[in-house]
């Protein structure tokens, strides 16, 4: 059997490092199957449903990675899959599904819309319905991105992650705390369209955002996981926010300077970087998890940059 996630590499950035003055160090993602961490979490869950006999298939509602790894998963674990996707899905993410024998469904304005169908959906089969982030078993799969770390003999002084609903955050804690890594802060970023996290740490309460409007569209749940905001009670998590035009900013920079195109919602995490919103004198060994993201094209990053105003701007 395909493996359902891989271990990849952490490369240190000579470049990145450069300009920032210290050391940073690419947990790359990007090279999972299905060009995200998605794989790892969405894998796990869905490798556990596959093993119960009664496992008749898989319906998610991301619009997104989650979605592309459900997919990828069924394929797999040779499973029907059948995905809810809203509106506002990019038409190459739902070309991507569909290339995996995906059936796929456009319902709602927004994922809160559709993914209320997609639950209706489960229950009708009688599927597993497989959700894109708040799930234990997912964050259990995403926090091996911190074992792989640790088994290189890295101990960073801070991670770096985006975040949007929260389950990549949720695993790297677990993963933290299993290692004995709980001292170790994690800065969040977030686009200012999508910033639910960092609105919930600022109010003190976990908060649900009345609409979403960004271009980093991975990053667009209107509410985090529950549990992302229990562990900020218990670790270091430090939320920060960038403008679009910051994230895009770090996409076309990052691809310069490694030939790797990833998503906005990946380069709100750069941009803590190339913008020194982190503080290398504090921070000097710092891991990014380069989540990756295939919702992503050179035509796109084009369109982007004519809505943001950067055809003509200096990126560095």
């Amino acid at each position: 059997m395909q493996p359902l996630f891989i271990s990849t590499p952490l490369v240190k950035s000579i470049k990145m490092g450069k300009s920032f003055q210290g050391q940073i160090y690419l947990k790359l993602e990007t090279l999972q199957p299905t060009g995200s961490f998605k794989c790892r979490g969405i894998g796990t869950l869905c490798s556990h449903y596959a093993q119960n006999e009664n496992c008749k298939g898989f319906v998610s509602s991301s619009g997104g990675n989650a979605s592309l790894a459900v997919a990828y998963a069924g394929q797999v674990l040779d499973k029907p899959v059948e995905i809810i996707v809203p509106q506002t899905t990019l038409p190459l993410m739902i070309e991507k599904m569909q290339r995996l024998n995906t059936k796929v469904c456009v319902q709602g304005a927004d994922w809160n819309a559709a993914d209320a169908h997609a639950r209706l959906l489960a229950k009708r089969l009688d599927w597993h319905y497989i959700p894109p982030f708040d799930h234990p078993l997912i964050w259990n799969g995403h926090s091996t991105i911190i074992h792989e770390i640790k088994d290189t003999g890295l101990k960073p002084d801070a991670i770096v992650v985006a975040v949007g609903g929260g389950g990549l955050l949720c695993g790297l804690i677990e993963g933290l705390r299993t290692v004995g890594w709980s001292e170790i802060p994690v800065f969040s970023a977030e686009t200012e369209g999508a910033a639910s996290f960092a609105a919930s740490i600022k109010k003190g309460q976990l908060i649900t955002l009345d609409s979403i409007d960004t271009i980093a569209t991975s990053l667009g749940a209107k509410r985090v996981a529950n549990q992302a905001w229990v562990d900020a009670k218990t670790h270091p998590i430090i939320p920060k926010i960038v403008s679009d035009r910051q994230a895009l900013q770090a996409v076309i920079r990052f691809f310069d300077e490694h030939n790797i195109l990833v998503e906005p919602a990946c380069g709100a995490a750069l941009a803590l970087i190339y913008e020194k919103i982190v503080d290398p004198t504090l921070y000097p060994n710092i891991v990014v998890i380069v989540c990756g993201g295939k919702g992503v094209t050179l035509n796109l990053i084009e369109k982007w940059s004519e809505k943001l105003g950067l055809n003509n701007a200096p990126i560095y």
